[in-house]
């Protein structure tokens, strides 16, 4: 694993930008914005399984792997890697829920994935039951239940993070069980599950200390056109934009009209 996340960190310094703004071409560079929702990215809607934007029809019973069509990224802060989802470096197939059951341990970050929305994340905790946020409420839930027909994986290594224990990711998780709105500081399924699996206070809203000198830089790679690099102040603003793009393509259109 070591030897992968070199090979990824290193493939990508090629394409990094320098903390120089003028090292990068006028055409590549995109400030990324912030963009504030209340629950967009936690509604589970009650969609079929053909409507989650899967390269085939598929049926619930179906166990998988399958692909998905999904806009894949790499993220860094400075020059490390902190974030990686490009299928040339791992696998990045679904499963049913049932079959990703029986792959799961305690403490897993899960993604679930669907057409037009943002992946929703959970931590799995055992028989069947995650914990997450959902509504602006962390709850706990059957992953069955919460799937609707929807499709999965393990996202342990999606960031570059040195992981927590399982027993502290777990004691993350359901200490915040019953938490709702006005208590909750976290913006996203997301930055939960991934605060309760890292413990950084950067998923947090509001949790990172803004310099001029750190910058988060995300590199979206759109087939066809390249990768268009996104520069944010904030690893909470990133995020936001990331699965906002995934809902909704729109940076796909703004920056390919950009473009000569």
């Amino acid at each position: 694993m070591g030897n992968q996340l070199d090979r990824i960190t290193h493939l990508n310094y090629s394409e990094l930008p320098t903390g120089d703004p003028s090292g990068l071409e006028k055409d590549e560079l995109r400030v990324g914005v912030a963009y504030f929702f209340s629950d967009e990215e936690e509604e589970v809607e009650d969609r079929t399984p053909s409507d989650c934007g899967f390269t085939k029809d598929l049926s619930p019973a179906e166990e998988g792997p399958f692909s998905v069509s999904e806009v894949e990224y790499s993220a860094f802060c400075s020059q490390e890697c902190i974030f990686s989802k490009l299928r040339e470096n791992e696998d990045l197939n679904v499963y049913a829920a049932k079959t990703l059951l029986t792959m799961c341990k305690p403490g897993d970050l899960l993604e679930l994935v669907a057409a037009a929305q943002p992946p929703h994340w959970v931590i799995y905790e055992q028989d069947d039951r995650v914990i997450h946020l959902h509504k602006g409420e962390i709850r706990k839930d059957s992953l069955l239940e919460i799937s609707n027909g929807r499709h999965g994986r393990i996202a342990n290594n999606r960031y570059r993070y040195r992981p927590l224990p399982p027993d502290l990711v777990m004691q993350n998780a359901a200490g915040h069980l019953g938490l709702r709105s006005e208590e909750i500081c976290w913006t996203n399924s997301e930055s939960f599950a991934a605060w309760c699996r890292f413990g950084k206070r950067e998923f947090k809203a509001g949790g990172e200390a803004h310099s001029a000198e750190q910058q988060y830089f995300l590199k979206v790679h759109l087939s066809g056109s390249g990768v268009h690099t996104l520069v944010f102040r904030s690893l909470e603003d990133m995020i936001r934009e990331r699965r906002r793009v995934d809902a909704s393509g729109i940076l796909k259109e703004l920056v390919t009209g950009g473009q000569p």
